[in-house]
C-alpha cells in the first residue's frame, strides 16, 4: 500500500529541523520500502505492508521519538485518500498556492466549525471534508485569521498543505 505521511510543524524554524535523509531513514528501519521525502516540511511517501494508517503514523511517531528524540504528530494518507481529497475539492483553485487542505486526524467537529462566522474572516474561505478541511486564503496564508483560529479550535491532530504540496504528494503516491 502506498503512503503519504504528512509531519506537524518541522523545519518551520531551527528548534524544529530535522535532515530529510533521518527522517527517510526512520521511515526504512521501520520496514517500510520506495521512501521519498517530498520538500522539507516533513512529507514522506513510501510503501508499507501494513494497511492500517493509523498504526503506520502511530509507528512513524515512536521511531522518530526514539531515533530522532523529538514528539512530532503524523498524518498518514493512503494514495487513494489523496485521491479522494483533491476529486471532492468543493473550491475554485486559482492560485493553489493561496490555497490549502487541513488535514485532520479524525472527523471535524462540525460543532466547533459551527461556531465560526464566515462572514468574519472574509474573503478567506473554508468548507468541510470528510477528515480535512478546504481552505482558501486570498491574502496569503501568513496573513491568514482563520487558519489559527481552526487549529485552536479543532480537537486532534491537524496539519496544512497547499494544493501544490496535496497535489504533487498524490501524483508520488500513485507514481
Amino acid at each position: 500500500m502506498r503512503y503519504a505521511a504528512l509531519l506537524r510543524g518541522i523545519n518551520v524554524n531551527s528548534g524544529t529541523a530535522i535532515a530529510m535523509s533521518d527522517l527517510r531513514a526512520v521511515v526504512e528501519r521501520l520496514g517500510h520500502s520506495e521512501v521519498r521525502t517530498h520538500l522539507r516540511s516533513g512529507n514522506v511517501v513510501f510503501t508499507s505492508a501494513d494497511e492500517r494508517p493509523e498504526r503506520v503514523a502511530s509507528l512513524i511517531e515512536r521511531g522518530i521519538a526514539e531515533d530522532l528524540g523529538r514528539t512530532i504528530s503524523v498524518i498518514v494518507r493512503t494514495a487513494a485518500e489523496l485521491r479522494r481529497v483533491v476529486e471532492e475539492n468543493p473550491l475554485t483553485v486559482p492560485d493553489p498556492a493561496r490555497f490549502a487542505v487541513m488535514f485532520l486526524s479524525g472527523p471535524p467537529d462540525r460543532a466547533a466549525l459551527e461556531g465560526i462566522d464566515p462572514a468574519a474572516y472574509a474573503p478567506e474561505e473554508m468548507r468541510i471534508g470528510a477528515r480535512e478541511l478546504y481552505l482558501h486564503f486570498p491574502e496569503g496564508m501568513r496573513r491568514t485569521r482563520l487558519h489559527p483560529l481552526l487549529e485552536k479550535r479543532l480537537d486532534g491532530v491537524c496539519t496544512t498543505r497547499n494544493w501544490n504540496t496535496v497535489t504533487r504528494l498524490l501524483a508520488l503516491t500513485e507514481a
